[in-house]
């Protein structure tokens, strides 16, 4: 998830975002000292099989790839809710393991779990990384901006000789299907995935306050992928949260001399410098960022918020409006713009907006209470 601009404390982490150019040695810019142990592994083994898993291929699926051979058989699996029933939920970034367990994850969880099933089939992967709009989230002074991967799977050589089958590859992707046919994308390694995961795991156990574990996951992270900028931005906003401000200052800057243009650390840096009373620093990359990125993040709908508290729905109305054509998956706007409908007595467009908020919710939490406002709202509508 990639950064854009807030205000002040507000701080900006990014995930599955562009690596940089040219990788740089890591250790001249960690800071172990400051940090205490956590048991956070220096490689984890993220695509490792469950018994659970070996299971449903040697016995569950088994039938189904001998008919219908490999690649058929896992895809059907994977597509057919009475298999797997697998659901997006992006609360944690889980291990291949980890997401067949649990039946859920977020795109990058669920790419690793579906690339480890094909490899114990040997199956051939690409992980690929999708560039798509900017899709955004928020969780209290930190902005996420979601990015996405996929996967491309083949057959073995030895399959393909055996068969007379006609599908060479297939892309396993938990987007709509449509979706697939503008993608662009680029291969990406194994190793810019583990660090993806690493660096999505640090920003997860920062949210919930842990910042030597953070510290940690991100340390991994950019060891194992010095060429993936997201985890030096996300080890900058560690520092940053942790006190370590002049760590901080040198993370941000060796991002933007790689990346001019990063609007994760030019919003994170000029925070830092306008914090520390640098003023005229702090103005110069709010300017640059307003280059890059004339609007920020969440403009609108917080324009939009404002306005249903002084109970202007119709602008509230409009602001969530354009909000939604900015990123129309944000579930939060569309429950706001629910609202709004249902103060201007619009009862049909907030019942739609409410099946929106549910359909485009990334965990249960959320999900469950959208239901719950349209059950009322369908039980008020009813009387």
């Amino acid at each position: 998830m990639r950064l854009g601009i807030l205000a002040l404390a507000s701080l900006l982490l990014q995930a599955c975002a562009t690596p940089a150019p040219a990788p740089v040695d890591p250790a001249t810019l960690l800071l172990d000292a400051a940090f205490q142990a956590r048991p956070v592994p220096a490689k984890p083994d993220i695509f490792a099989l469950s018994e659970s898993m070996q299971r449903y291929l040697s016995t569950d699926i088994a039938k189904t790839l001998r008919q219908r051979g490999k690649l058929r058989g896992l895809v059907a699996a994977l597509h057919d809710r009475g298999e797997l029933k697998l659901e997006y939920e992006s609360t944690r970034t889980r291990t291949a393991a980890e997401a067949f367990d649990a039946r859920a994850g977020n795109c990058l969880s669920l790419t690793i779990m579906t690339a480890a099933l094909a490899r114990a089939l040997d199956l051939r992967v690409t992980f690929r990384q999708v560039y798509t709009a900017d899709e955004w989230t928020r969780n209290d002074d930190l902005v996420f901006r979601g990015g996405h991967v996929n996967v491309l799977l083949e057959p073995s050589a030895e399959e393909q000789r055996e068969t007379l089958d006609r599908i060479l590859a297939v892309i396993i992707d938990f987007l709509p299907g449509e979706f697939l046919q503008h993608q662009r994308w680029r291969e990406i390694s194994e190793e810019t995935v583990l660090a993806m995961y690493m660096n999505n795991r640090a920003a997860e156990t920062m949210v919930l306050g842990d910042l030597d574990e953070a510290y940690w996951w991100a340390r991994g992270a950019l060891r194992i992928d010095p060429m993936y900028l997201d985890s030096f931005n996300t080890l900058g906003v560690i520092y940053s949260r942790h006190g370590n401000r002049a760590q901080a200052e040198q993370v941000f800057r060796h991002v933007l001399a790689r990346e001019p243009e990063n609007v994760a650390s030019l919003g994170n840096l000029a925070g830092l410098m306008e914090r520390a009373g640098r003023l005229a620093e702090a103005r110069a990359l709010l300017d640059r960022l307003a280059r890059v990125q004339p609007v920020p993040p969440f403009h609108f709908f917080d324009r939009g918020m404002a306005a249903l508290k002084r109970r202007d729905y119709a602008a509230a109305r409009d602001d969530f409006r354009r909000e939604l054509d900015r990123n129309v998956d944000f579930h939060e706007a569309h429950y706001a713009l629910a609202v709004a409908y249902l103060q201007l007595g619009d009862r049909r467009a907030a019942q739609e907006h409410l099946e929106m908020a549910v359909a485009t919710s990334t965990n249960r939490r959320a999900q469950d209470r959208y239901l719950s406002k349209k059950a009322w709202l369908r039980a008020r509508s009813a009387d």
